[in-house]
């Protein structure tokens, strides 16, 4: 069977979408600022609402000049950035000439032949026909409703809810109006004129970015200045940078504090040490301390002691051991229970009270424990004991008895002293005399009468 003229050949390139030949396809390209047919077309058919118009690119920068930043695309495709969204995005210099970075296409200039671009995640003014999802545009707060902020953008209302105004729940979100401050487009609706913005999506970006760097260079010993953001009652949360860290009550002061609050509050800047670290855990436990970067008055003041000395301090604790008296702040002496009185007392309440201020003297000093022993009753004086009975003196060195001992021993005719002391004969008395007229017959009675 012969093949059919008009058949074409199944090996051969199917022709180009767009109907035109090669030389004028370059031409419309670069008139789109490097943007081909088909990415024009599929654009074009995308639905409403989404972010037409704005791709991302990566760009070589081949000059600096007069407040705007060149990029090329291509040979035949090359845009201007301005040089403020660099030094608002946070660079401290001009972008260095050959570097890539990523840029957003905003629209194309005919009459310069270049691309109007943006660094993406910079901040951009507002302009209506031009806004997208996703972008970030600055915007002025104009007042307050129930459920969150009414916001101006490009001369348009908007609305941003209380939830979305910052990353951590702020009390009293009316201190916002009348400012201005950059916010992500998070719903959009020409149509229906509805405008929804966040500022949280724009701080949470902002401190994703921040930890990342942070916690590639952070390690224990560091410095760092926090915010503090929160206050419990085990210790206070400060942001170092995109991550919190937490500040435990025992690190916030060399002093003992009954509650976070007596030191620090929601607000405070200070000054932090990093003494715990694990990046493995999720989210990353960071541990800062106040206290460590500052002297310890309490090693200062002990070092001014000596055992011996006299203090005067107030009580602080009452414990069944014995009360604890400051002596200075942030330092503590003990008093034990048998240092109080010479005398025996039941219990330490029945002779000191809480807040009652004390003199005593100090026993010892432990300045590495930080511990210090002190007395009260060694600045009393004992009180005096009754003196012993007047002792009577034995006979050939014999041991002394007192006077009750020599009554004792002349009534049963014997003196105290020794065994073989000689036994002293009773006095002829009536008694004795009755004893032996009724019992006595001339013989030699028993129980030693005779």
């Amino acid at each position: 069977m012969s093949s059919d003229p008009t058949n074409t050949n199944s090996s051969r390139p199917a022709p180009r979408s767009s109907g035109f030949d090669a030389e004028l396809e370059r031409e419309i390209e670069a008139a789109l600022g490097g943007m081909s047919i088909e990415e024009l077309e599929s654009q074009s058919a995308a639905p409403r609402g989404s972010q037409r118009g704005r791709q991302v690119r990566q760009g070589t920068i081949i000059r600096v000049h007069s407040g705007d930043v060149f990029v090329e695309f291509g040979p035949r495709s090359q845009g201007v950035c301005p040089l403020a969204q660099f030094l608002a995005a946070g660079d401290q210099q001009p972008p260095v000439v050959g570097s890539e970075r990523g840029f957003i296409v905003e629209r194309f200039d005919p009459f310069e032949g270049l691309s109007i671009l943006s660094l993406e995640g910079a901040v951009q003014k507002a302009d209506w026909g031009t806004l997208e999802i996703g972008q970030i545009v600055e915007a002025r707060c104009t007042g307050m409703n129930k459920g969150g902020l009414e916001m101006e953008i490009a001369h348009h209302k908007g609305f941003m809810p209380a939830g979305q105004v910052d990353v951590r729940h702020v009390a009293d979100i009316s201190v916002f109006i009348g400012e201005k401050f950059p916010v992500q487009i998070v719903e959009l609706n020409k149509d229906k004129n509805r405008l929804v913005v966040s500022r949280k999506a724009v701080i949470a970006s902002e401190r994703a970015e921040q930890r990342e760097k942070l916690l590639a260079v952070l390690e224990i010993g560091q410095t760092r200045q926090a915010t503090i953001t929160s206050v419990q009652a085990y210790g206070a949360f400060a942001d170092i940078g995109g991550v919190d860290g937490l500040i435990h009550v025992s690190d916030l002061s060399h002093e003992r504090v009954k509650s976070p609050a007596d030191v620090v509050k929601v607000g405070d800047v200070v000054t932090v040490k990093v003494i715990k670290l694990d990046l493995t855990a999720t989210p990353p436990k960071i541990g800062l301390g106040l206290k460590q970067l500052v002297a310890d008055p309490g090693v200062t003041a002990m070092q001014t002691l000596e055992a011996g000395g006299t203090v005067t301090g107030r009580v602080t604790k009452l414990m069944p051991f014995g009360a604890f008296i400051e002596i200075a702040p942030g330092i503590e002496g003990l008093v034990h229970i048998s240092e109080i009185s010479h005398e025996r007392i039941p219990s330490v309440d029945k002779a000191l009270r809480a807040n009652e201020i004390v003199t005593c003297k100090v026993l010892s000093i432990d300045v590495g424990k930080k511990r210090i022993s002190l007395s009260i009753k060694a600045l009393v004086e004992p009180p005096e004991r009754p003196e012993p009975a007047q002792k009577v003196a034995g006979t050939g060195g014999e041991r002394q008895g007192t006077k009750a001992d020599a009554g004792f021993g002349a009534v049963f005719g014997r003196k105290r002293g020794r065994d073989d002391s000689p036994v002293v004969a009773r006095e002829e008395d009536n008694a004795l005399k009755r004893l032996r007229a009724a019992w006595g017959s001339g013989k030699e009675l028993k129980g030693g009468l005779s």
